[in-house]
This record gives structure tokens, sequence and C-alpha cells, in this order.
């Protein structure tokens, strides 16, 4: 009988790319949700996103045979409700800042969990992972501008939104470590489901003034009309959105995690070319020094040296 559990070779060029034409699709995606976000809600967003996404996430586990199974409900609960806040706090940003600095500020996330995996599961953290973390602290500074005009308070939202997500992942590594990569998929976009729905329910009910939901129309109006346009932008997201993670999870499985997270990093490039192309966004000196600090500290962090391989190990 053929063993199922055996180390199948790395296909590291079919992973690499994937996970770059992932992290454009993803970038692409979030260009349209900041398109978007003048004329629907963010909970608009998350719940027909995760109409369109669910079917097709329902799809592919059901053709893999990989069933609905979990292993630890609540944890996959938790988890699914930190990238709900996660992608909360990055959309809500999206409106005021441009996609490119909200992009580079939430992929501080691999600084903050080398942080937090010390710190949460003890985790070894090596100097050079130190350097990193404070090199992307620099490159945090050289964004956020503090004490000038530039400085603002919406920049903090992706960087709270990163740490989220980082904690997010060491709860799967430490968690959910053994659970279907898709089915934790699904069990996210029910989340955004359902939290979208409560929203707009809470909303309906509470009735805030008219100078606070056109203050910040993204998060504080109820449901708006969707016209063609809308419904069809909506679906794309959906299809996109699974397949966004799909690509990630398969990147991942077939090539070395490190390498992976090294071209993981392409999202920054490809958050620009779309601010650019959307919004003729183009960042200030800056900015694109902060971007670059964050790009190599993020490197620094997370991609670790190969080991050696000793003469027993070639035998």
């Amino acid at each position: 009988m053929q063993d199922t559990n055996a180390a199948q070779p790395d296909q590291t060029v079919l992973g690499i790319g994937i996970i770059l034409a992932s992290v454009l699709t993803m970038a692409f995606a979030d260009a349209v949700v900041k398109l978007v976000s003048a004329d629907l809600t963010v909970w608009q967003v998350f719940v027909v996103r995760s109409l369109f996404a669910i079917p097709c996430l329902v799809a592919i586990v059901g053709a893999m045979g990989a069933g609905f199974r979990l292993l630890s409900p609540a944890w996959t609960l938790f988890r699914s409700a930190l990238l709900v806040l996660t992608w909360l706090l990055f959309y809500a940003s999206l409106p005021v800042l441009s996609l490119s600095v909200a992009a580079v500020a939430v992929y501080t996330n691999p600084i903050i969990t080398a942080l937090l995996s010390a710190i949460v599961i003890g985790e070894r953290v090596s100097a050079r992972q130190w350097a990193g973390v404070l090199l992307g602290f620099f490159g945090v500074i050289a964004i956020l501008k503090p004490g000038t005009d530039a400085f603002s308070w919406f920049t903090l939202l992706p960087l709270m939104a990163a740490a989220c997500y980082s904690l997010a992942m060491v709860l799967t590594r430490g968690k959910c470590q053994h659970e279907q990569p898709l089915v934790l998929g699904l069990a996210l976009q029910a989340s955004f489901l359902v939290t979208g729905l409560i929203a707009i329910s809470a909303l309906a009910v509470i009735g805030l003034d008219g100078g606070t939901v056109a203050a910040f129309p993204f998060l504080f109006s109820g449901w708006t009309a969707m016209g063609t346009r809308e419904w069809g932008l909506m679906a794309l997201l959906g299809v996109l959105s699974a397949a966004y993670f799909v690509g990630v999870a398969r990147a991942y499985q077939i090539a070395p995690p490190s390498i992976i997270a090294t071209f993981d990093y392409a999202y920054l490039v490809s958050a620009a070319i779309w601010g650019f192309i959307f919004f003729t966004e183009t960042p200030d000196l800056f900015t694109i020094c902060g971007m670059v600090l964050i790009t190599a500290a993020g490197l620094l962090v997370a991609v670790r040296p190969a080991k050696r391989v000793t003469s027993d190990q070639r035998s």
C-alpha cells in the first residue's frame, strides 16, 4: 500500500509562481475594495463577498474530499474573529490612506509575529530576527512621520490589523495546526458573513445621527443600494478571495515556506502598482524608504537559514 504521508518533492518554481499570482490577485482585490468604499459599506463587502466565496470553497472542499470536520471549533472561532478584525481595521483605513501605505503598514506582521512567537509560544528569536524587528521599527517611523503635519492616526489602523493577523498566525501554529486549511478558510468566510449581518442589523436598530454617518460612511452606513456594477464587483471579490486562499495554501504546501515567505512580499509591489493604476497614487520619498526598510526587516525575520546537511543525512 502506498504511504500517503510520505514526503513529496518540493515544487519550488511552481510554488513561487502561485504565490506571485496570489499576491497580485489579493492586491487587486484590495484595490477594488478601496474603489467601492465610496459607494458601499465594509459590512456589505463582508456579506456579499462571502456569499460568493463560500460556495466556491464548499465546491473545492467537496471536490478534494477533505471533509468539513473541525478538530478545535473554539480555537478556530477565535482565530476567525481575529482575522475578521484584521480585515475590518485594514479596510477601514483604505478610504483615507493610499493603498501602498496601508499595505506596507499591514506587512509589518512578520515582525510582530516574531515578537509574539517568542512571548506566547516560546519560540527562539535569533539575533538576525531582532535586527529585523529594529529595522522594521525605523520603517514604521518613516511611514508614520510622527510629530509632523503628515502624521495620520488612520495609519495606526493597518498596524493594529498587522498585530491581529500576527496573533491569529501564532494561534494557527499553536492551536489550529492540524485543521484542514480549506475548512479554516470556510470558517473565516462564514465569520465575515455573520459579522456583516450583525453589524448591518445593529446599525439599522441604533440609527446613528447623520453627522456621524457622513463622517465615516464606509463604517457607519447601513445597507446601501447595489446596482449591476456593485454586484459584479462583489462576485469578482468573492471568487478572488477563494482563489487567493487556495493559492497561498497550495504554495506553502509544495515549496519551502522560507522561500514562499520571501516572494509573499511581492504584495507590496503589487499594491503600489494597482494603487497607481486605480488611483494614480505615488508614494513620497519617506514612504518609499519605509517600504524598503519594512520589506528588508520582514525578510530578515521571516527567512530562516537553510539547515546544514551532514554526511549522515546524505547517506
